[in-house]
């Protein structure tokens, strides 16, 4: 194992530290290992908090700011956080118009967020609502989950439902914006190599150099199935084409593309990829209105990728273009 590490424990600690040195503009509660929004809370504004376990940064921390979540509880790596963080930080970001959590389906994180959501409730009656995302096309149930995983969509959530809330909409329009962009986006991934956890030392699973795992999820669980190594055009086939079959993208105001890298995958890679991918869609008949194409939610060294489709609507476009300041994702005044 080569890893820019000091202790396998202490690696979660240690990047906090990092986050708060390079990111003064944010506040890094170390006990409860929490990214917080320097001006949080903001009276007025729904607070946005979402988390789970750690490496697949930029999601959570790297997406806190203006335009984007109010707080991000950083569990040890691929492991959820516990209630008493998502507590705290719903307690940091309630500004009075109460808290939207943004959970990614997963048993851990789901189960921990709702207790949190109760425990919030009780102790200091801010209204929490918690909004599940679960995109991912490539299996029903996993190791981790029942139901679809929560993968690449939630980037999405994150931005629009933030850009919703900086507007100052309500606590259930600002949940209804959430839901919306799930329910109208779908993701498949695919491994060319397996990642490596630094508690564990050894890579999770055994991929070999001649094959790839076509629809894992985020913590390397395994796909739909192994196959041989093939060209980026392929690829992008096997990617798409399950996300076309789930969902109709055809019509209205067309769609965000993201094509995410896992987090060994260079830039130029994904651009490859990409290009194959916006012309599988101009095949189908479907607009890309807007593109997003980099390592956005990862999985620690893997190499490989995912493609993200969302359907959008003109408001779904107005929320995406809102200007975001966040150390992951900036654009805009």
């Amino acid at each position: 194992m080569k890893k820019l590490i000091n202790d396998p424990a202490n690696v979660v600690s240690d990047a906090l530290r990092g986050i708060a040195a390079a990111h003064p503009e944010l506040r890094v509660d170390h006990e409860n290992r929490l990214i917080i929004r320097g001006d949080a809370p903001v009276r007025g504004k729904v607070g946005l908090v979402s988390g789970g376990g750690s490496g697949h940064e930029p999601l959570h921390g790297g997406f806190v700011g203006p335009g984007m979540l109010d707080a991000a509880c950083a569990g040890e790596v691929f492991t959820s956080p516990v209630p008493d963080q998502m507590l705290a930080a719903t307690k940091a970001v309630d500004g009075g118009a109460g808290v939207l959590h943004i959970v990614k389906n997963y048993t851990g994180d789901v189960m921990n967020f709702e207790m949190a959501a109760e425990l919030a409730e009780a102790e200091t009656g801010v209204h929490v609502v918690s909004v599940v995302t679960n995109d991912d096309v490539a299996v029903q149930d996993s190791l981790y989950t029942a139901g679809r995983r929560g993968v690449g969509v939630t980037v999405l959530v994150e931005k629009i439902a933030g850009a919703a809330a900086d507007q100052g909409r309500s606590l259930s329009e600002v949940a209804d914006v959430a839901r919306k962009v799930n329910d109208a986006g779908r993701s498949m991934g695919l491994a060319l190599t397996s990642c490596t956890v630094p508690a564990a030392g050894k890579p999770t699973f055994d991929l070999p150099d001649d094959q790839m795992e076509v629809g894992i999820g985020i913590h390397g669980e395994p796909g739909r199935r192994r196959v041989p190594l093939a060209p980026a055009s392929e690829v992008a086939e096997m990617l798409v084409s399950p996300i076309l079959a789930d969902l109709d993208f055809t019509g209205g105001d067309g769609v965000i593309a993201f094509v995410n890298g896992m987090g060994a995958t260079p830039l130029i890679e994904l651009y490859v990829l990409y290009n194959e991918v916006a012309q599988i869609l101009a095949k189908a008949g479907v607009t890309v209105a807007r593109s997003l194409v980099g390592p956005y939610i990862t999985s620690l060294d893997m190499a490989g990728a995912s493609v993200t489709l969302l359907k959008a609507d003109d408001e779904t476009l107005r929320l995406w273009d809102a200007p975001v300041n966040t150390s992951g994702l900036r654009w805009g005044a």
